[in-house]
C-alpha cells in the first residue's frame, strides 16, 4: 500500500463536515444530496458523478402488522387508524402505487440522479427486464383500487395511518410526504401522518412488523439477481418476511433461480418474478440512484466499483 495509515471520522454534523473538507483537513467526504450546491465547484475539490449503482429503494407494505403497533392508530377500520392486515388486500397496495409521483421525487428529492425501474432486479444485473410494466402515478387509478379496498369499506369510512422515516434521510421524507399529499386529496377521510423517527427506532419498529408502510433502500452483496430478489419477494427473506408477504411460487422460482446455470433459463425465470412483483405489489421500487464521489484534488487513484460502494484505500496516494 502506499498509504500507512487512514483515519476514518464520523462527523454527523454537516456544516463541520463541509469545513472540514474545504479546508482540507478532511480528503474524502460523503456529501448528502441536498447540500451538493454547497461544495460542487469550490476551489481544490473533485466529484466525480453519474456513476451507475447496484442499489434500489421502495416503499413497502406489511401485510400483518404488530397489533400492538403504535403506528396503526385505533387498529380498526374506522377513520382512526388501519386494521393490521389492511395490506392484504392488494387493491389497497395499487392504489399506493398509483398514487406515488416518480417524476416529482427524482427531480426533488434525488436532484434529477435517479432513474425508475419496474421490479425488485436492478438494471445492470442479468435478469434485468427494461420491458416490464411498472407503475405510473395516476390518481384516477387510485382511486378505483380505494374505492375497490376491502369491499368498498375503505372509501367511506376512511383510514389513519403513520409512515416514518429515519432522521435527516430526506429522500424517505420526500417520498412519505407525495405518498401523504396524493392519498389525502382523493378522500377527506384519508389521513396520513408522516413522522420522523431517530435510525434505531426506525429500526426496531421494522424488525418488529410495526409499521404498515416503511420505505428502505437494499444494496448489492454481490452482482446476481438473486441478491435482490431473495430479500424483497421470498417468504425468508429479509424484507418479504418483515412484510409478512409470502407467495410459494415466487418463493419455488428464486430458488430455482439461483440454481440454473444455463443463462437464458435464468432470464426466464427473472422475468416471470418480476412479472409476479408488479402484480402482487408487495412493495413498488422508487429509485435506482446514480452516485457521486468527492474528494480533495490531491488524492490520486481512486476508481470506481460499483458492488464495493466503499473507499479500497489499498490502491489510494496523496500527491500535492
Amino acid at each position: 500500500a502506499k498509504i500507512k495509515r487512514v483515519i476514518i471520522k464520523y462527523v454527523d454534523e454537516w456544516s463541520t463536515r463541509k469545513l472540514m473538507f474545504l479546508q482540507g483537513d478532511a480528503d474524502i467526504v460523503y456529501v448528502p444530496r441536498q447540500y451538493i450546491s454547497e461544495v460542487e465547484g469550490a476551489p481544490g475539490i473533485r466529484c466525480i458523478k453519474d456513476l451507475p449503482t447496484l442499489q434500489l429503494d421502495a416503499v413497502f407494505f406489511t401485510f400483518e402488522v404488530d397489533p400492538n403497533s403504535p403506528y396503526i392508530g385505533s387498529g380498526k377500520l374506522d377513520g382512526k387508524g388501519v386494521p393490521p392486515d389492511l395490506f392484504k388486500d392488494v387493491n389497497m397496495r395499487k392504489a399506493f402505487a398509483y398514487s406515488f409521483d416518480w417524476d416529482t421525487f427524482i427531480k426533488e428529492a434525488m436532484l434529477g440522479e435517479a432513474k425508475q425501474v419496474p421490479g425488485p432486479i436492478p438494471e445492470g444485473l442479468p435478469g434485468f427486464n427494461p420491458n416490464q410494466p411498472k407503475y405510473t402515478l395516476d390518481l384516477a387509478k387510485a382511486e378505483e383500487y380505494f374505492k375497490k379496498a376491502w369491499n368498498g369499506q375503505v372509501w367511506e369510512k376512511g383510514f389513519t395511518l403513520e409512515i416514518l422515516y429515519n432522521t435527516g434521510n430526506i429522500p424517505r421524507k420526500t417520498a412519505a410526504e407525495i405518498l401523504k399529499h396524493n392519498i389525502e386529496s382523493l378522500n377527506p377521510k384519508f389521513h396520513i401522518n408522516v413522522r420522523e423517527v431517530d435510525w434505531p427506532t426506525y429500526l426496531r419498529a421494522f424488525v418488529r412488523s410495526q409499521l404498515p408502510v416503511f420505505i428502505i433502500g437494499w444494496l448489492a452483496d454481490y452482482p446476481d439477481p438473486h441478491n435482490f430478489v431473495y430479500p424483497f419477494m421470498h417468504s425468508n427473506g429479509d424484507y418479504a418476511s418483515a412484510q409478512k408477504y409470502s407467495n410459494p411460487k415466487a418463493d419455488e422460482l428464486i430458488e430455482k433461480g439461483i440454481a440454473e446455470s444455463d443463462p437464458e433459463a435464468r432470464k426466464n425465470i427473472y422475468y416471470e418474478l418480476q412479472r409476479i412483483y408488479y402484480e402482487d405489489v408487495p412493495s413498488f421500487i422508487i429509485d435506482q440512484p446514480l452516485g457521486r464521489h468527492w474528494e480533495r484534488d490531491w488524492v490520486k487513484g481512486w476508481y470506481y466499483n460499483p458492488i464495493h460502494p466503499g473507499i479500497y484505500f489499498y490502491d489510494l496516494w496523496k500527491g500535492y
